[in-house]
């Protein structure tokens, strides 16, 4: 009897705790007010010319607000509405729509992708055939992060042709051993989507999603855009300022990148989250189904970096279409976009009832002291001065860029000419993974295009021995970058390879060979 009443008493304390634990849950009431200027001032700062933030907490809207301009050319400002392209916040979307066609038993999650594309491709025939949908959306296949992203960037290659290409892409790890971010495969899986839906991805996402969950201001391709409307130009800093940019079509990977949307638009996303895919009662997905990508499928490491700078995080991850990490005791759903002149960044925490979205439209950092911000104001605990804290580190990686960009050009050998007349560098270079490139002498240039990629074309000039730098005038966010030529013992070129440093395209990878 004893031991009955102590487990009586244990279970009292523990279903007490539980009750206690779920009671001070969404109990922190944050000074929203206080929130909006440190958004305000945060801005200011970090030199974004406009931003759009939402917060939604137990299905209500606490913040939507828009800071700043729209356009740094007509000082037209930012709203809730205003229109911003989100990038990668449409793979969430992609997996959703994927989910769908699961709850209608057309597909499962572990079926082969082969199983409904016939004639996909990857590197090894063991991963070609082996590969799943699940593989494909929680970035797995053993391809390194943005492999193969120059084949549609700016390119005219169709969404087939693109992942027909991804064949001729060479692993960086291990099948399913380690994360490497892969837009090509989901796009793959936009094509599956739209193989067994029997529409295209845009209008599956636009019925399916867009419609019932009232998302007017929300559109998958940039050809739908108002540009004289409530719409957010995108920007970049050059050395005589911060310019507006003309926005890039991203139709050909449009599953994996493409949605525009707004600040309220996003919010009506989040909260379709939150409530378990049901809208307005309506359930539109399984929550069993829409559960299962928000699990971790693959593990990514906690940095150094990490455990010191956020000790309360153990672990991230990704599961299908959202990244994964926990903090301060609550596991955050989350993804980034990136797009040229925008930034964007969606997040909830289910035990919160929170969700809330960050966008800006140049080329910046800022949502993450944003985002840290927003946590521990409803979170509670330690409250930090994130965007100062992060500032300050980016200044210190721009300073060391800078240093590193002088270091380089203190290696260039001075004195030194090409092995060969200008005229023998021309021609056609092919990549059996991109396409063909081609090199014209006019004008006592030489001249280097990418013939798929009308966005890629610019001078090259003589560096030292046979190498050349470039610079694509028509993508500013790009940094100079190098041409080296290879020549043979018979004097003849044979091929060249082009190293552009920057963190999200691998030209090296091309590796063009002449046609002779």
């Amino acid at each position: 009897m004893k031991n009955g009443k102590l487990f009586l008493v244990t279970l009292t304390f523990i279903v007490l705790g539980t009750l206690l634990s779920s009671a001070q849950k969404n109990t922190i009431d944050p000074d929203i007010k206080k929130l909006d200027r440190y958004f305000s001032n945060a801005r200011v700062q970090w030199e974004v010319p406009g931003m759009a933030i939402g917060i939604i907490r137990n299905n209500q809207v606490v913040l939507l607000k828009g800071y700043g301009v729209a356009d740094v050319r007509n000082g037209k400002n930012v709203d809730g509405d205003t229109r911003f392209a989100v990038a990668s916040n449409t793979k969430a979307f992609t997996a959703t729509a994927l989910g769908m066609l699961i709850d209608e038993g057309l597909l499962n999650w572990d079926d082969k992708v082969t199983d409904h594309l016939p004639w996909f491709r990857l590197y090894d025939p063991y991963v070609t055939y082996n590969l799943t949908i699940r593989d494909m959306l929680s970035h797995r296949s053993g391809l390194k992060t943005f492999s193969g992203d120059l084949i549609w960037y700016g390119s005219n290659h169709s969404r087939e042709e693109i992942v027909r290409r991804a064949a001729f892409l060479k692993p960086h790890h291990g099948f399913r051993e380690v994360y490497g971010y892969s837009n090509i495969l989901y796009l793959a899986a936009g094509l599956i989507v739209e193989q067994l839906s029997g529409m295209s991805w845009d209008d599956f996402i636009k019925t399916r999603l867009f419609l019932p969950l009232q998302m007017t201001n929300s559109n998958t391709s940039t050809t739908d855009l108002d540009l004289n409307g409530n719409t957010s130009m995108p920007h970049n800093d050059t050395d005589s300022g911060i310019i507006a940019i003309n926005y890039l079509n991203w139709d050909n990977i449009a599953p994996a990148g493409s949605i525009n949307s707004s600040a309220s638009d996003m919010l009506k996303w989040l909260q379709f989250q939150l409530s378990m895919g049901t809208v307005n009662g309506n359930a539109l997905i399984k929550e069993s189904t829409l559960r299962e990508t928000w699990e971790q499928q693959i593990t990514l490491k906690v940095s150094a970096f990490s455990q010191k700078k956020f000790p309360s995080t153990h672990f991230r991850g990704y599961g299908l279409g959202w990244s994964l990490m926990d903090y301060k005791g609550r596991k955050v759903i989350s993804h980034s976009g990136g797009y040229d002149g925008f930034i964007s960044y969606s997040a909830f925490i289910p035990e919160e009832n929170l969700g809330y979205v960050i966008l800006t439209n140049k080329n910046s950092s800022l949502f993450v002291p944003l985002s840290y911000t927003i946590l521990d104001a409803f979170l509670g605990g330690e409250q930090n001065d994130w965007s100062t804290n992060y500032f300050d580190l980016i200044e210190k990686s721009r300073k060391q860029e800078e240093e590193q960009k002088a270091k380089i050009a203190g290696e260039r050998v001075s004195g030194t000419s090409p092995s060969l007349p200008a005229e023998k560098y021309c021609g056609k270079y092919t990549s059996e993974i991109y396409g063909s490139a081609s090199v014209e002498y006019v004008s006592g240039q030489l001249l280097l295009s990418f013939d798929n990629t009308p966005i890629f074309h610019g001078t090259l000039n003589h560096w030292h021995f046979d190498t050349y730098t470039i610079v694509f005038p028509s993508v500013s966010s790009l940094p100079e970058g190098t041409v080296n030529f290879s020549i043979n013992r018979e004097a003849k070129v044979t091929g060249m390879v082009i190293d552009v440093p920057n963190p999200d395209f691998d030209f090296t990878e091309l590796d063009f060979i002449k046609a002779q």
